[in-house]
């Protein structure tokens, strides 16, 4: 009798762990839920080029239909709303049930929503999905401002998406500084500078009491009693991991679902990958839980292989990017717990230069921004644990080959 695989979650991980079931070799049926009308698609040029018009719905997608046809892979739209791990079945919100040999939890994060008043009418979005884009861009051409509430990358590459098309923006954050949660002040200093330079307008340290409007957004009110005009409002304050699932299935989970370096949670039967799986890093020695397509793709490929009975450890160092205008910034690494930061290149002026991060001498992360090399240098360091000399790395005349 033909085993059977299911996964929730027709994400950037669920692409992958039905890509790699068949590539380990798994002959049985795999099923894969997912809640939107669409097959597994990327996300990261949601806020970029899908959003600027640049790419259609058909070229967002992982994999054309013709390779899940041709590989047997089935997709159902529906929503999962229990997991029972006795019997091995999952209830979608229709009543029906399916039942499984093999679980992947491949749930990912939704959008973190505000409590504001005005928060639901319309023209403010939240941006997430195919959906959420479409419905700004439905907007665009009637909006001449829009306003940005938060500072994070998916903001500000939203801010970057909307100038480009001609809007007036403004971009309020909290904090005291833009991406304060993930960069160094230094980086936050030069994407203010950038995005000042483009026309985006940038307020930190505010608070929003209110959206304005009637029936419609009009405009943003914050704590200091400044109001910002606003035909479109889009709200990008990080996401939650949907674990619930899990967490009501008794499945372990802490900051995301538990899983080993296989990617198998406390249910043999169940593994996790992506946004909603959290593992212990090896390079950091700590539990973490990543939001980034290098490592949903890992995170798959090590759970397929456990659903398998195959053991394949996932031990990628985390890497990111984010696009905004001309500039390309690639993330090798995580930069929490640094205590030297060493730049190479010009960011006081110029838009290419390289900032490393250092723990007690030891490089532990790099942001870099239009610096390629520097970039796949950083993840070789990082890795492998070597060592830099740093004055040689903050003299840009010394190439890059050579630093090592």
């Amino acid at each position: 009798m033909k085993k059977t695989a299911l996964v929730i979650g027709a994400s950037h991980a669920g692409a992958q762990v039905v890509t790699s079931l068949r590539q380990e070799g798994w002959d049985g049926d795999i099923v894969v839920i997912g809640e939107e009308p669409h097959l597994p698609y990327h996300r990261p040029p949601l806020s970029k080029t899908f959003l600027a018009g640049d790419k259609t719905t058909a070229e967002l997608a992982i994999r054309p239909s013709a390779f899940y046809e041709k590989n047997d892979i089935q997709f159902r739209q529906g929503r999962v709303t229990a997991i029972d791990r006795q019997r091995q079945t999952i209830t979608l919100s229709d009543g029906a049930e399916l039942a499984y040999d093999k679980l992947a939890l491949c749930m990912g994060a939704r959008v973190r929503r505000v409590e504001l008043p005005g928060s639901e009418l319309k023209g403010v979005h939240y941006l997430r999905n195919i959906a959420d884009v479409e419905g700004i861009q439905a907007e665009l051409a009637q909006a001449k401002t829009a306003v940005i509430i938060g500072g994070g990358y998916i903001g500000l590459e939203t801010a970057a998406s909307l100038r480009k098309q001609g809007l007036q923006v403004v971009v309020l954050e909290m904090a005291e500084r833009i991406l304060q949660r993930v960069t160094a002040p230094e980086l936050s200093a030069f994407y203010a500078r950038v995005h000042g330079e483009e026309g985006v307008q940038i307020q930190t340290g505010v608070s929003i009491t209110s959206i304005l409007g009637d029936g419609r957004v009009e405009g943003v009110l914050c704590g200091n009693g400044a109001i910002f005009p606003a035909d479109i409002v889009v709200v990008g304050v990080g996401v939650i991991a949907n674990v619930e699932l899990a967490e009501a299935a008794d499945i372990a989970v802490e900051n995301g679902i538990i899983v080993d370096e296989f990617c198998r949670t406390n249910d043999p039967s169940i593994v996790a990958a992506g946004d909603c799986a959290n593992h212990f890093s090896k390079v950091y020695q700590r539990r973490i839980r990543l939001e980034s397509v290098p490592n949903a793709g890992e995170q798959g490929k090590a759970a397929a292989a456990s659903m398998c009975g195959l053991s394949k450890e996932y031990k990628s160092l985390p890497w990111f990017w984010s696009d905004q205008y001309d500039l390309k910034l690639q993330i090798a690494g995580l930069s929490q717990g640094y205590d030297q930061l060493v730049i190479r290149g010009d960011k006081e002026t110029g838009r290419s230069f390289a900032a490393f991060y250092f723990q007690a001498g030891k490089l532990i992360a790099a942001d870099c921004v239009n610096r390629p090399q520097e970039f796949m240098l950083s993840k070789r360091v990082i890795a492998e644990g070597l060592t830099l000399d740093v004055s040689h790395l903050v003299d840009d005349g010394v190439a890059v080959k050579e630093l090592l």
